[in-house]
């Protein structure tokens, strides 16, 4: 059977990090996710993601990973990291495999936190968020993409930035188009560290906002700036 993280030694790491964690969560009450617009998964749990692109297509993917985003920010970025990014106490959940095993370790953990002599170091979420919420904040965590990789791109993304400020001010010369598909072409570029397929990237992100107008280009530099920002 494969571990549910991609590496022995990571997975080590992830039973020290366990072990040490500490009691961040406190008397913090976990904030309810609105899940609007994603199909009900029922009330039996399930075992594996059903909101993945290849199962209920891009347009809900799409929608599972903003209100995943939106989710994992309220309730669980304090402990495990902005954008999933760890700093060492909690398991850096990038690195959970975008598979069956994966799915049943995340959920396990989701539905019955986690508690160490006594201390409840992560409260059980499932009955407080519910089944769409958890599994919508799977889907934002296994696309969360190799800031290694982001790194290549930087200066790139950058220009790029600039490039749209200056369209959101004024389209004249702007052609979409072929900045979507530079956009596209460095987000393909990009891979997960847990193995999904598609990248929730920041060069992923503009290049669908992108439609030409100066509003959108507006959101394209802005959510290019953020990104880049958060990666340094």
């Amino acid at each position: 059977m494969t571990h549910p993280f991609k590496t022995a030694g990571y997975a080590a790491a992830l039973l020290f990090a366990a072990a040490t964690l500490v009691s961040a969560h406190g008397d913090v009450k976990p904030q309810a996710v609105d899940t609007s617009g994603l199909p009900e998964t029922g009330t039996e749990w399930l075992i594996e993601n059903p909101y993945r692109a290849e199962t209920v297509g891009e347009e809900i993917w799409l929608r599972a990973v903003e209100i995943g985003a939106s989710g994992y920010n309220q309730n669980c970025a304090r402990c495990h990291g902005l954008e999933v990014v760890s700093g060492g106490l909690a398991p850096d959940l990038r690195f959970l495999e975008a598979e069956e095993y994966g799915d049943e370790w995340y959920m396990e953990r989701f539905r019955t936190g986690y508690t160490q002599n006594g201390i409840t170091k992560m409260p059980a979420f499932g009955d407080l968020l519910g089944q769409d919420a958890a599994w919508a904040i799977r889907t934002y965590i296994e696309t969360r993409p190799d800031g290694d990789a982001m790194a290549e791109y930087a200066d790139e993304l950058k220009a790029m930035r600039d490039q749209l400020q200056m369209y959101a001010e004024g389209a004249e010369g702007a052609d979409p188009d072929a900045l979507k598909s530079r956009l596209s072409e460095i987000a393909g570029s990009i891979e997960t560290l847990s193995g999904a397929p598609v990248a929730d990237s920041v060069a992923f992100r503009a290049a669908n906002l992108i439609d030409g107008t100066q509003a959108r280009y507006k959101s394209a530099a802005e959510t290019l700036t953020i990104g880049l920002s958060a990666a340094q």
